[in-house]
């Protein structure tokens, strides 16, 4: 299951979210989600579990709790979507 993150601190490594998640299972991946041109994180990020019932457990207990001093919020993420074109560009 992939997890969405929102409300996580700017100073939230990738390796304490996986320290977080991983007392509930095995994550088999982490990635917080970066400005492409500063590199500061955007705030939110997405967790994968392989084991739904594991995923559910760490959202339960993790949804609401602090992590360094922020409230995260969590949801299974959804897929994405696609965009629609802009049109041409000149």
């Amino acid at each position: 299951m992939n997890i969405y993150i929102g409300g996580l601190a700017g100073s939230v490594t990738e390796t304490e979210l996986r320290e977080a998640f991983a007392a509930f299972g095995e994550v088999s991946a982490v990635n917080i989600v970066k400005d492409k041109f500063s590199g500061q994180s955007k705030g939110f990020g997405f967790v994968e579990m392989l084991n739904n019932s594991e995923a559910d457990k760490a959202m339960k207990a993790l949804n609401g709790s602090r992590l360094k001093d922020q409230v995260i919020r969590l949801s299974q993420a959804k897929p994405p979507s696609k965009r629609p074109s802009r049109g041409p560009r000149y």
